[in-house]
């Protein structure tokens, strides 16, 4: 069973979408799934020096940034370090990357992984693996 929902910073969180809402809808689908009981995690491979927006406070339970933790996707032990900072298995997390080399780096650790291509496609693919809601 699915516990955690873990993203991506650059192309997933930051990513528009196509209907020009309030917030990216990646954002909107991390509050909901919080709401939900699940952990959240953002995995990225920022340097140490990067720090997530004032609008993500309070949203993750772990924030993994390469730079800070000297490993980096698609390193298998980036995945295994998050899933442990959520205190879950790996098979209990999906991730979502834009890039297809860091979805099997996440596969390969054990993670559920998702493609990030258009945010209608990972929301329909987040909502139908996590059978929650995840859009307004």
């Amino acid at each position: 069973m699915l516990k955690a929902l873990v993203l991506d910073y650059g192309g997933v969180l930051t990513d528009p979408g196509e209907d020009n809402p309030a917030e990216p809808p990646l954002l909107t689908a991390l509050r909901k799934a919080k709401e939900h009981g699940l952990k959240t995690a953002l995995l990225s491979n920022a340097d140490g020096w990067w720090q997530p927006p004032a609008a993500f406070a309070g949203l993750f339970d772990a924030a993994i940034l390469s730079g800070e933790v000297g490993l980096a996707k698609p390193e298998i032990e980036i995945y295994l370090l998050t899933a442990a900072k959520l205190d879950l298995e790996p098979d209990e997390c999906v991730f979502v990357d834009d890039l297809a080399i860091n979805v099997r780096g996440a596969a390969q650790a054990g993670m559920v992984g998702v493609h990030h291509r258009s945010t209608r496609s990972t929301l329909e693919e987040l909502e139908i693996l996590l059978a929650i809601a995840l859009r307004d």
